[in-house]
């Protein structure tokens, strides 16, 4: 059963994938080649040589984009396997639609909302190089503290949900969630690297692609993941039914 799951949940996540690189194609490296021709512009107000490419930008935005988004939707697809899997049963009675999309809207929420809200998407030419190690590491503590903080507001609203009804249950482990978030927010310090000249449509832009790229495969996931299961469980009942 869970290897079923695992398989399916890949293979959704290899479609949501290829969804989000359309979108990235078409809206985000349209945003990406104006970073680029600022940064190139800078460098020759500065005097300075452009650094040589290790990847030509025409292999970054075709095969590159591809392979990075596809191999990221299907890695993330077997993890939303292996996490419905899980939940499946713990979560009153959820059918796989319903279960599915809540863990998606869940996902979309703590994995990608939260963080970016933080520490944003930049695109090239902003940020200092010398403290990518630095703006890295902290994304990903808030990126823990964030699923962190969804596992307790989760196990929260579980435990008052007999007690409580699901209504005040969902709303006081909302609360929780955004208690901790709140706190980690203000806790965490903030990074303003964004030179004064950059555009502020282009870096608008382009974040906006990149909270798209993620909706669409949040999305895509949920309801896909969902139908396929939902149909499969059907189709067992029919042959047991029949048998």
């Amino acid at each position: 059963m869970v290897g079923a799951l695992l398989v399916r949940g890949m293979l959704v996540g290899l479609v949501a994938g290829l969804l989000a690189f359309g979108l990235a194609k078409i809206v985000g490296e349209p945003q990406v080649d104006k970073a680029i021709a600022f940064e190139t512009q800078m460098d020759k107000a500065k005097g300075e040589a452009p650094e040589p490419e290790l990847v030509s930008r025409a292999v970054q935005s075709t095969i590159g984009l591809l392979t990075g988004v596809v191999v990221y939707g299907t890695a993330f697809g077997g993890l939303f396997a292996l996490v419905f899997a899980y939940a499946s049963g713990r979560m009153g009675q959820l059918g796989p639609r319903e279960l599915a999309a809540l863990l998606a809207l869940a996902g979309f929420i703590a994995i990608v909302v939260v963080p970016q809200l933080k520490y944003p998407a930049n695109p090239p030419s902003v940020g200092d190089p010398d403290t990518i190690g630095y703006r890295t590491a902290l994304f990903f503590v808030m990126l823990a503290l964030s699923v962190a903080a969804m596992v307790v507001a989760v196990n929260v609203g579980r435990r008052l949900l007999a007690a409580h009804g699901t209504w005040t249950a969902a709303l006081i482990a909302a609360a929780v969630f955004v208690v901790i978030i709140v706190a980690a927010q203000y806790a965490l310090p903030d990074i303003n690297e964004v030179p004064d000249e950059f555009p502020a449509v282009v870096l608008w832009r382009f974040r906006m692609a990149a909270l798209g790229m993620q909706f669409v495969m949040w999305t895509a996931m949920g309801l896909l993941f969902g139908w396929l299961t939902e149909r499969s469980l059907r189709s067992r009942i029919h042959m047991r039914a029949a048998s």
